[in-house]
C-alpha cells in the first residue's frame, strides 16, 4: 500500500510530499532544508530513489538537486527546462517505475509556467491512482497564478491553466489531489481553505472546472495582485542548481555592533512580537514579528543582498528565522543576538503607540491625523477609510517622501503589516501609531468606509 506524507512549510504556504511503498520513496517538490525530508524517510525506514520537480519554482529555492545528490536519487525535471545541472529529463506521457510497486506518469500541465508538469502516482499491480501531484496547477479551490513569468504571458498562461485543469479532471473522481501551493502561498491565484481534496470535489467547487475558459480567464486576471519582489530571484536560482543550506549559527552581535550596522544603513530586524517591539526597541531597528508571514514580507521588502542582522527572544527563535530565510535564498546573516532590547542597545530605547480603530475614531473627533493604509491594491478597492492615504507596504520604502510630516496612524487588515510599516516609519523619523486591529471592525468603530465590500485576504 502506498503511503503519502506531506511536509508542510506554512511560512511559504507550500507542501512537499514523500510517497513510499514501505521500501523505497519518491519526493515531490522538496524545500531547500532537506533534513526534514530525510527525517521522514528515516522514520519510515525507506530509501529515497526518485525526486520530482513539478516546475522551476518562483517562491522558494528548491532542495531537489541537493536531495538527489545526497541520496543518489534520480532527479526528474522537465526536459524543456533550461537548467545548468544534470538531471533525468522527463516529458509528457513518460512513465517511471519507482521500486517494484509504484509507477509515476508525467502529465504536461502548463499554466503556472509554460513547462509545468503534474505527476500521477499509481499502484503498479492494480493501476489504482494513489494521488496526483499538481504543483502549481490544480490547487484546492483555485489554481496557480499565471503572471509570474511577466505580464505579457499571463493571458496565454491563464488559458493554458484552464485546459490543464480539465486534463487533470479526466482522472478518476476519487483521485487525491496533492498540490504544492495554495496554503497561503502568493503563487496561488486566489486563496482557499482545506487540507485535502479529490478530483471529484474540485470538479464541484473549483472555478477553473466550473467556469468556461473566457469567464475563468477574465475573473482570474482581475483577481491578481502584487507578489513578493524576491520571487524574481527564485527562478534563476533554481535553474542554476542550488546547493544545500548551511545553518551554522551567525556571528554574535553586541550592542556596539548593532548600533554600527544601523548607522551604516544595514538592516537590523527584531523578531519579537509586534507589541513588544512597539513598547521598546533598538532605535533604527525594524520590527518583523516572527511567524508564518515573516519570510514573505521580509523577503519582499529587504533590498536583495543587503546585510541582515537578526534580534530575537531566544537562540531558538533566531535559528527558526534563519532556516526560513534560507528557503528563499537569504543564506548569509551578518550576525544575530538574542535576549532583550536592553541587551542590544547602547542608547535609550525607541517606542511608538499601538491602538485600535475605536481609538482612531476618537482621535479624529478632536485633532487631524494622517491615516496610512498599507494593504494591497485589491484590498483598498474593496473598501477603505475615507480620507486615508494608500501606499501598499511593499511600496512604502520607495514612496516615503509622499507622506506628510505629521502624526501618522497606519493600518492594514489585521495589524501585522501595519506593525512593519510603523517600524519603517519610526526608523525614518516619523511620529507613528500602529493600529493593531481587524479592518472588518473599522466601520463599527465609527469610521467611514468607502468603496466596495471588505474582502478577506492574506495578512
Amino acid at each position: 500500500m502506498i503511503e503519502i506524507n506531506s511536509i508542510d512549510t506554512p511560512a511559504l504556504g507550500d507542501r512537499s510530499y514523500l510517497a513510499t511503498d514501505g521500501q523505497v520513496a519518491l519526493v515531490v517538490d522538496p524545500q531547500r532544508d532537506i533534513d526534514r525530508v530525510l527525517a521522514v524517510a528515516a522514520e519510515r525506514g525507506v530509501t529515497i530513489t526518485h525526486v520530482f520537480e513539478t516546475h522551476l519554482h518562483n517562491d522558494y529555492v528548491t532542495g531537489g538537486l541537493a536531495l538527489a545528490r545526497q541520496t543518489g536519487a534520480a532527479y526528474h525535471v522537465n526536459a524543456r527546462d533550461d537548467v545548468a545541472f544534470e538531471r533525468t529529463p522527463v516529458e509528457d506521457g513518460d512513465t517511471i517505475a519507482v521500486g517494484e510497486s509504484m509507477t509515476v506518469t508525467v502529465l504536461a500541465t502548463p499554466g503556472h509556467t509554460f513547462t509545468h508538469l503534474s505527476y500521477a502516482l499509481a499502484d503498479t499491480a492494480t493501476g489504482e491512482l494513489a494521488a496526483v501531484f499538481t504543483g502549481g496547477s490544480l490547487l484546492y479551490g483555485s489554481t496557480g497564478r499565471p503572471d509570474l513569468l511577466g505580464p505579457g504571458h499571463k493571458a496565454a498562461l491563464a488559458a493554458a491553466q484552464h485546459a490543464s485543469a480539465r486534463r487533470l479532471a479526466d482522472l478518476p473522481d476519487e483521485t487525491p489531489v496533492c498540490p504544492t501551493h495554495g496554503f497561503g502561498s502568493f503563487c496561488s491565484a486566489t486563496q482557499s481553505e482545506g487540507n485535502e481534496s479529490t478530483i471529484g470535489k474540485e470538479k464541484r467547487v473549483n472555478p477553473v472546472l466550473t467556469l468556461d475558459e473566457d469567464r475563468y480567464v477574465t475573473e482570474l486576471l482581475a483577481e491578481l495582485d502584487a507578489y513578493p519582489a524576491y520571487y524574481a530571484h527564485m527562478g534563476p536560482a533554481n535553474a542554476a542548481g542550488p546547493a544545500g543550506v548551511d545553518l551554522t549559527a551567525p556571528a554574535p552581535a553586541d550592542a556596539a555592533t548593532v548600533a554600527a550596522r544601523i548607522a551604516a544603513g544595514e538592516w537590523v530586524v527584531d523578531l519579537r512580537t509586534r507589541r513588544a517591539f512597539a513598547a521598546g526597541h533598538v532605535p533604527g531597528s525594524l520590527g518583523f514579528e516572527y511567524g508564518n508571514d515573516f519570510t514573505n514580507y521580509l523577503g519582499w521588502l529587504i533590498p536583495w543582498g543587503a546585510p541582515l542582522t537578526l534580534l530575537g527572544d531566544s537562540p531558538e527563535q533566531v535559528r527558526a528565522a534563519q532556516r526560513d530565510l534560507t528557503r528563499i535564498g537569504i543564506d548569509k546573516l551578518a550576525g544575530a543576538a538574542s535576549g532583550t532590547p536592553q541587551d542590544w542597545a547602547d542608547r535609550p530605547l525607541a517606542s511608538f503607540e499601538v491602538a485600535r480603530f475605536a481609538d482612531l475614531a476618537a482621535v479624529r473627533h478632536h485633532r487631524r491625523v494622517a491615516v496610512l493604509d498599507v494593504r494591497r491594491a485589491l484590498e483598498w478597492a474593496d473598501g477603505h477609510l475615507d480620507g486615508a492615504i494608500h501606499i501598499p507596504l511593499h511600496e512604502l520604502l520607495a514612496r516615503m517622501a509622499e507622506l506628510p510630516r505629521t502624526e501618522i496612524w497606519v493600518h492594514c487588515r489585521s495589524g501585522y503589516r501595519a506593525s512593519i510599516a510603523a517600524s519603517l516609519l519610526k526608523a525614518a523619523g516619523h511620529e507613528v501609531v500602529a493600529v493593531d486591529d481587524a479592518f472588518a471592525d473599522a466601520a463599527a468603530a465609527g469610521l467611514p468606509v468607502v468603496g466596495g465590500p471588505a474582502r478577506a485576504t492574506a495578512a
